[in-house]
């Protein structure tokens, strides 16, 4: 099958959701905080992202408490969600006897053979993909003082997958990812020469939330428009809410995701009579959840706003208690600041 801009790969199935082959990339984040019960506020945590556009939810498993708790999670969301282990193949078997949609394991940390194949039977079994992850800060010790750091860690990969296809498992995905850029880059294209395993992608260790966005997008954006990368996630010293929503305007601006608010808003000035900050604190994931294909301007002044913002569906600005509140084509509604969020809403609802 020929991928979203030529790069031909196979298809892996990760619960409902369609990576590689010709499917566009999709969005993967990874939970922040310990699995532990009550499951509600995880629930409310992973439909909450989802709704923002998460794609795929990935949480470390590092004892059999917290794969308890990941398995009557995945029973309560239909979010697939990915079981992240190390070591201990014991976690990973008791996390396929749950409705797990994907395992992220590396092969040669496992330990003996014996422990690998009971991993793999198991997920061949239940049609479970697995994703080898190779980390450049984390490489085997015969190659971690090699001076090719993307050779490198292609090399890594290419061991892990030995062992697999040994055992005839050809369900996989592949992450290559370092915290410097370029060798991410390198990494993933050279693997993409070789490989037609759809590549999970992305800079690891990225950094707080500005410094993150912009090493990510510089290596993303870059991959995705050579036709590399199936699935992608944002690693931000942040929240998940955040690494969700910079993945989704990056796939949007490169054209490859449609759905859902495009919103744009000024920086603010000394001309500012809006509170476009505080507008945008209280409201950014709101408005950012909501399923419509429409476009929502923040202004913060009446002298330029509705002007610079006239392509927008809906808009709004304001000058002290007067806020207005602008929609394409329709006489500009004028309201007090404590109904302006509240009429907002009301009107980009009837949109």
């Amino acid at each position: 099958m020929v991928g979203f801009l030529g790069m031909k790969t196979k298809t892996v199935r990760v619960g409902p959701v369609s990576i590689g082959g010709s499917s566009l990339p999709s969005i993967q984040s990874m939970g922040k905080n310990p699995l532990v019960f009550p499951v509600d506020s995880l629930v409310s945590e992973v439909n909450g992202l989802a709704a923002l556009g998460c794609d795929i939810m990935r949480f470390a498993v590092p004892d059999m408490a917290s794969a308890e708790v990941l398995g009557i999670l995945a029973e309560k969301v239909s979010v697939p969600l990915v079981a992240d282990i190390h070591f201990d193949h014991k976690l990973a078997l008791r996390c396929l006897d749950f409705p797990i949609a994907k395992i992220r394991i590396n092969p040669g940390n496992i330990g003996v053979k014996w422990k690998v194949e009971e991993v793999v039977r198991k997920a061949l079994d239940k049609n479970i993909p697995i994703r080898v992850g190779v980390n450049h800060g984390s490489l085997p010790k015969h190659l971690a003082d090699e001076k090719d750091s993307a050779a490198a860690m292609v090399k890594a990969a290419e061991e892990e997958i030995e062992i697999l296809e040994s055992l005839g498992f050809g369900n996989i995905i592949i992450s290559l990812k370092s915290s410097d850029t370029e060798s991410t880059v390198q990494a993933n294209r050279l693997f993409a020469e070789k490989f037609d395993y759809p590549l999970h992608i992305g800079v690891t260790e990225a950094g707080p939330l500005i410094p993150g966005v912009v090493r990510s997008t510089l290596a993303v954006s870059q991959l995705l428009r050579e036709g590399i990368g199936s699935t992608i996630r944002i690693s931000l010293s942040d929240t998940s809410e955040a690494e969700v929503i910079a993945a989704r305007e990056m796939l949007s601006a490169l054209g490859l995701r449609k759905k859902g608010i495009r919103l744009v808003s000024c920086p603010r000035c000394g001309r500012a009579g809006f509170d476009v900050h505080g507008f945008l604190a209280r409201t950014q994931n709101r408005l950012m959840s909501l399923d419509k294909n429409l476009t929502v301007a923040v202004m913060g002044c009446v002298v330029n706003g509705p002007g610079e913002a006239r392509h927008a569906d809906l808009g709004i600005t304001g000058a002290g208690n007067k806020v207005m509140i602008f929609r394409r084509g329709q006489e500009p509604l004028i309201v007090t600041e404590d109904r302006a969020e509240e009429v907002f809403f009301e009107n980009l609802e009837a949109l």
